[in-house]
């Protein structure tokens, strides 16, 4: 069902421009400059020629801020991974206009009808985006790893890449179902899966919740549930893979900044093996949480018993997931004790989303002097403190700007049915929490309720200009 939700209120709420794309003029000169310098500024330094490295890029249909070109292939030893990253730092100059806005920013927020982005287009979209239209500026990645899919060695530097194909996930998909996927990625289902295992095994926590997304529909916008493709897995477990070897490579030499996440406290692992045991669901003693949740279905509608119950689970191990942070390293500040992410299984640096990511571009300048063996220069080392509270900041207003505009928009959609009985999922019983499968909408609920079953409840609010959707049990 169609229905117009007010985003302009969302961006009013949050202080967003009313034209993402806005930027101060003095931003947008600078941009411009760096735009028409092209992939060869020497400003950059001496860049090698990978444009005979085959890499292609695998983004949602559409995309134009094209973060990421990956080349996977099979060798002797185990498997190649070439992994090419939009290069911010060549053209954003420190302290600089564009510097300084993007520094406020902290990252490009989505909205359905039109994103904030970081950078600007001219940039995001165009000169500093891997597309496939002729040699680009890039941070290259190489990594070897072995037959079972271990880091035996990195590098990163400097280079001039091409793209091949800009491509999709479903299409990608596609192409891997049907025995034939591109020559540049053509072990990306042989070692997707293994590095899935690998995380599996060090403890990494995949909910694999329904992802809710905002879409048009006729002349208005409805919800429905995102669905990921193994490629998109295969293709994430990459990227996790070289923000580990970022990570890896700042610990050895004690300064960058670390995307961190605190091991999941056994009193909360506890309490989520007791609902899943109530539920009825296996967990032997001793189990990780990794493995059972990734022992269970995925879950679909909610019309299997086994699905109503792996999601309850599922809903219920987001308490795993908690005190989220950055943690910047060097210039006499050691270490956090727990440098890792829990829901990684390991340390980890963000590095590979720059056009999207301010925290990105620096987490990639540090490893880019480590690697060279130069000092890491006095801006970026001053710079590296300031970070974690920007992107803290930047990551909320992100997650409730999200939430605002697919919380709208599940309202708009079942305003019309306020009174009605609906079947939902009960997710948990406190606080009360269901989901409907048809339009998908993560809701409160009043009432008695028993996680993993189905239950008939009443719609009692469905308000588009908060976003508030409440259900409630019979009497």
């Amino acid at each position: 069902m169609s229905a117009v939700p007010d985003f302009a209120a969302v961006r009013a709420e949050f202080g967003l421009p009313a034209d993402g794309t806005a930027f101060p003029p003095a931003v947008l000169a600078e941009a411009e400059r760096a735009a028409a310098a092209g992939p060869d500024d020497p400003r950059s330094g001496p860049r090698v020629d990978a444009t005979d490295v085959p890499l292609v890029t695998i983004d949602p249909s559409g995309s134009k801020d094209l973060d990421q070109a990956v080349g996977l292939v099979r060798t002797p030893r185990g498997f190649l991974v070439h992994y090419a990253i939009a290069d911010l730092g060549a053209v954003v100059e420190p302290g600089g206009p564009l510097d300084t806005e993007v520094r406020r920013r902290g990252q490009t927020l989505y909205l359905p009808d039109g994103a904030v982005p970081l950078h600007p287009p001219v940039l995001s979209e165009d000169a500093a985006s891997l597309l496939p239209d002729g040699p680009r500026a890039a941070v290259l990645w190489r990594i070897e790893l072995d037959r079972e899919g271990a880091v035996v060695s990195a590098d990163v530097r400097r280079a001039l890449v091409r793209s091949l194909a800009r491509l999709d996930y479903a299409g990608v998909q596609a192409a891997v179902d049907a025995g034939c996927p591109h020559p540049a990625i053509s072990a990306l289902a042989e070692l997707g899966p293994l590095r899935r295992a690998r995380a599996v095994a060090r403890g990494a926590i995949e909910l694999e919740l329904p992802e809710q997304e905002v879409v048009p529909d006729g002349t208005g916008w409805t919800v429905r549930v995102r669905r990921r493709t193994a490629v998109e897995d295969w293709n994430a477990e990459i990227s996790l893979l070289t923000g580990q070897v970022a990570a890896q490579m700042m610990l050895d030499a004690g300064i960058g900044v670390l995307r961190t996440l605190p091991a999941p406290d056994p009193e909360a692992v506890a309490a989520l093996r007791a609902t899943a045991l109530e539920l009825g669901l296996d967990w032997p003693e001793g189990e990780s949480p990794a493995r059972v949740l990734a022992g269970l279905p995925r879950p679909a509608d909610g019309a299997d018993p086994a699905d109503r119950r792996a999601l309850a689970v599922r809903r219920a191990a987001t308490t795993l997931l908690r005190g989220a942070a950055y943690a910047s390293i060097g210039a006499g500040t050691p270490p956090p004790a727990d440098p890792g992410h829990g829901g990684i299984g390991a340390p980890y640096a963000h590095v590979t989303a720059p056009l999207r990511r301010l925290v990105d571009r620096f987490g990639s300048e540090v490893c880019l002097a480590l690697a060279a063996g130069r000092e890491v220069p006095g801006w970026l080392a001053e710079a590296l403190p300031t970070l974690p509270g920007v992107m803290s900041a930047s990551d909320t207003q992100a997650a409730r700007v999200d939430r605002a505009c697919t919380d709208r928009t599940e309202a708009a959609v079942l305003a019309g049915r306020v009174g009605e009985e609906l079947e939902v999922v009960v997710l948990r019983r406190e606080p009360g929490e269901v989901f409907l499968a048809d339009p998908p909408v993560l809701a409160k609920c009043d009432g008695a309720l028993a996680p993993g079953t189905l239950a008939r409840a009443r719609l009692v609010e469905a308000d588009p200009a908060t976003g508030r959707v409440r259900f409630a049990l019979p009497d």
